[in-house]
């Protein structure tokens, strides 16, 4: 599902020390719901979706998805990988390249961000078709995701397309 919304339910949008902290009121998360937060600037950064990819697996690492104990923990961390390569490579192909990216982890969702200067809206191609090269990108990220959409930013430049992922089990 893709949506264009300030924040996805249950999200409280920006991080108090992120760029549009400003524009929103900080609100603390309810007892049992702690999010760890990873930044990782990738302005004209070569080597944007490699980086992404090293950087979100030590997070995973740390968070300790990896090393994947069981198939279901290994198809989780590689579905999280997956996704940030789709998010940045889309910045990269149709932004003019990321700026940042977020991973955030609570105990039950794996949240990913990719912050980049475009003004187009990702969305996956219609009607998908999956013989022909190319265009799968949003595609895998719907497939995959249990939630994903597009914030714009409040002072117009560009936008941040987030995805969110179940935890594995």
């Amino acid at each position: 599902m893709s949506t264009t919304r300030p924040y996805p339910p249950g999200d409280r949008g920006p991080e108090p020390d992120g760029p549009a902290a400003s524009a929103t009121p900080a609100v603390t998360p309810p007892v049992g719901h702690i999010r760890q937060l990873r930044r990782l600037h990738l302005i004209g950064a070569s080597g944007a979706v490699p980086r992404a990819r090293d950087f979100t697996r030590e997070a995973l690492r740390d968070w300790g998805w990896l090393p994947a104990v069981t198939a279901d923990q290994r198809a989780a961390a590689e579905d999280v990988l997956l996704v940030v390569s789709e998010l940045v490579t889309n910045a990269c192909l149709h932004a003019d390249g990321p700026e940042e990216l977020r991973v955030s982890c609570s105990p039950k969702v794996l949240r990913l961000e990719v912050v980049d200067l475009g003004s187009g809206t990702p969305a996956p191609r219609t009607p998908h078709r999956a013989g022909r090269p190319g265009g799968h990108g949003m595609f895998i990220v719907q497939r995959l995701c249990l939630d994903w959409g597009v914030v714009r930013n409040p002072d117009g430049a560009g936008k941040t397309v987030w995805a969110e992922l179940a935890a594995p089990s």
